[in-house]
């Protein structure tokens, strides 16, 4: 069930505990992609991964600001502390609890947010508030992974197989001439830069070529099987806590 699209009366009736909640940014994405792909291609897989059990969950609004400050000299980015988004994304999912829907996916779409997804899921369910477990789909690629950079294949090929319509495919010879091969600038496996305009003349990490449609659907495929497993085995799982040892 779309939270956005029930009423609470339609809620109270639901039998389950289970919850996904999309989280993603809103920041530069090259001249060829949108500002919201984070956010579109983390709602594309949680529904798609939904659509896979053959159980009730609870699918929320999605969460469309993160941490992306890295990506600051971009007009148009958005970005919160790490402090905050942890707290908003904490509170969000202890009021999901709050209603029984206490085993929570937090299905993400930015790099910049899985370390604090993942304090947010211990500190939430150490507590007691909630199980929360972070699914990253471009983790979840198989072989893919490999290739995932900023705007680069990975997303460009998901957003033009669901949301096609968003892509400036004018701009792509654009996006491939002033992108970078890889993130960052690395010496002795320490990364010298903090932003990525110090190292992405327009912000794409990564040939958006070699994303096309039909990559894309094998991605979404593939993502939406990962979490449609993994929401499986959080509806299963003995969530207690293991007493001292």
């Amino acid at each position: 069930m779309n939270l956005s699209d029930a009423t609470w009366t339609d809620v109270k009736d639901l039998e389950t505990d289970l919850a996904v909640v999309p989280v993603g940014s809103t920041e530069q994405h090259g001249p060829h992609a949108p500002l919201g792909t984070d956010v579109l291609t983390a709602e594309a897989v949680a529904d798609a991964g939904v659509e896979r059990v053959d159980r009730e969950v609870v699918r929320s609004p999605a969460i469309p600001v993160g941490i992306a400050e890295e990506h600051r000299q971009f007009p148009g980015t958005m970005w919160v502390s790490a402090d905050t988004f942890r707290d908003y994304v904490g509170e969000a999912v202890t009021s999901l609890a709050s209603h029984g829907f206490d085993r929570v996916v937090l299905v993400n779409g930015h790099g910049g947010n899985v370390d604090a997804l993942r304090e947010v899921g211990g500190r939430l369910t150490r507590d007691g508030d909630a199980y929360a477990v972070p699914f990253t789909w471009f983790e979840a690629v198989g072989e893919h992974a490999a290739d995932m950079g900023h705007g680069g294949p990975l997303e460009t090929a998901l957003l033009r197989h669901c949301e096609p319509d968003l892509i400036r495919e004018d701009r792509i010879d654009e996006a491939r001439a002033g992108a970078a091969d890889g993130w960052g600038e690395w010496t002795s496996h320490a990364n010298l830069a903090y932003d990525a305009a110090e190292f992405t003349e327009n912000g794409v990490v990564g040939n958006p070529d070699e994303g096309d449609d039909g990559r894309g659907e094998e991605l979404l495929e593939g993502a939406a099987d990962a979490l449609a497993r993994l929401l499986e085995a959080v509806a299963e799982r003995d969530v207690s806590r293991p007493e001292s040892r």
